[in-house]
């Protein structure tokens, strides 16, 4: 392993390490005693699916409680626009462009950062502790500007590391925080587990049962996520020889899951929104259809499939190209064996990809919504889902895949030095 991976690495590990210490800085104001205490009875409901995704900071309402998620609602909504105005997709594909397409999303993030941070002041103004006493130290107008601006500055924070574990260091930045919330939650929850068995809230079988059911899953991830198609080309005489030297490629390889984790994370911020300003409200009709929303009912989880369809959909058509492929192979002299070049390559490619994603769509919606059923059914007292499973070992592959890129990378550039 070189020193330039190494460096990578360490940058990373410092930043994820930067995350998790601001995660312990709350917003002023607060009772955190209260809070803590508000939380352990809402682990199975919205907040606790929220808590999760933050690594705990929501419970210690931190200034990142909030977590990524404004910027990946924000990121939803650009896509949704480049897709629908030809004009803002044009700009997303320009280097000029790309940065102005960012600075939006920039924008957009804190707009709703700010809508998310006073719908959560409003509604900690009636919570209190069992002794009356309010969880709010401050006048409440003072409180409601304190949490505006320290939420708005965890999430400016955590998004710009992100960017940064992106730039400089190994992986995405905005799922490798994810992952490291999510991560961060594995000690209490073997912690509270061992508790239960204890007391006898759960018996050893079903903790037998949940780790079976935890690898069949990662096994199930590990599998999907490794597949994929691999399409026949075939490349002239001319283009052979003059590559005699290069290695070219003979398929193409489409993964049966195109999308990646982004469709369950998309998912994920779409619906926490809205729980997160209806959770503020006293209002029992609202009260009501935030229950009919939390993540401990079936309808909850019927929606998260829908939208985990909807956006592998989605954003399968957006990273996988077939016209740009089918240009490109035709350009390099290559052709799919019994398929016309040009349009019907294309036509052929679209074909292929859309049977794999309906697949992949599929798979993905299960594995987000199956086990948290199956655990429901069980009857364990706490959250718990195949959506931290997903993100946890999607965002650990791709990040072996990128390691394991870098080395070969690294290999590469030795030989071309030495003149090998």
């Amino acid at each position: 392993m070189n020193q330039q991976l190494v460096n990578k690495i360490l940058i990373t590990v410092g930043f994820l390490f930067l995350y998790r210490l601001l995660a312990y800085v709350p917003v002023p104001g607060v009772d955190a005693s209260i809070i803590a205490s508000f939380f352990d009875t809402h682990a199975n409901d919205a907040l606790g699916l929220m808590n999760m995704f933050s690594g705990n900071a929501v419970e210690r309402l931190s200034i990142i409680s909030l977590g990524i998620m404004p910027y990946i609602t924000a990121s939803i909504i650009m896509e949704l626009l480049a897709a629908t105005f030809p004009a803002l997709g044009q700009m997303k594909k320009e280097r000029d462009g790309m940065q102005k397409y960012m600075q939006i999303i920039r924008y957009a993030t804190i707009a709703i950062t700010l809508v998310q941070a006073v719908g959560v002041s409003i509604g900690l103004q009636s919570l209190t502790g069992q002794d009356g006493t309010s969880a709010i130290l401050v006048d409440h107008n003072t409180f409601i500007l304190l949490a505006a601006v320290s939420m708005l500055a965890g999430t400016m924070l955590l998004m710009w590391i992100g960017e940064m574990i992106t730039q400089s260091g190994v992986g995405n930045g905005i799922s490798l925080i994810i992952f490291a919330g999510i991560v961060s939650a594995i000690p209490s929850a073997i912690g509270q587990s061992i508790t239960m068995i204890n007391t006898g809230a759960m018996s050893f079988l079903t903790l037998l049962f949940i780790i079976a059911l935890i690898l069949v899953t990662v096994f199930i991830i590990i599998y999907v996520e490794l597949g994929e198609r691999r399409i026949p080309v075939t490349y002239a005489k001319k283009t052979m020889m003059q590559n005699q030297n290069k290695r070219v490629m003979n398929y193409i390889p489409v993964k049966v899951n195109l999308s990646g984790v982004i469709p369950v994370i998309f998912a994920s911020a779409i619906l926490m929104f809205p729980m997160t300003v209806l959770s503020s409200s006293t209002n029992p009709m609202i009260q009501s259809i935030a229950d009919v929303l939390s993540p401990n009912g079936y309808f909850f989880n019927f929606l998260t499939f829908l939208f985990v369809v909807f956006f592998a959909f989605f954003y399968a058509s957006i990273t996988f190209n077939a016209k740009d492929i089918a240009d490109n192979l035709k350009r390099q002299g290559g052709f799919i064996p019994g398929v016309r070049p040009g349009n019907s390559t294309s036509e052929f490619l679209n074909e292929t990809a859309s049977r794999l994603t309906i697949t992949g769509a599929i798979y993905l919606g299960l594995v987000a919504t199956l086990p948290f059923m199956i655990i429901k059914g069980v009857g364990v007292p706490f959250f718990f889902g195949g959506t931290a499973v997903l993100i946890v070992v999607q965002v650990a592959l791709d990040t072996m895949r990128k390691i394991e890129a870098q080395i070969y990378m690294s290999k590469y550039q030795t030989i071309s030095a030495v003149g090998l």
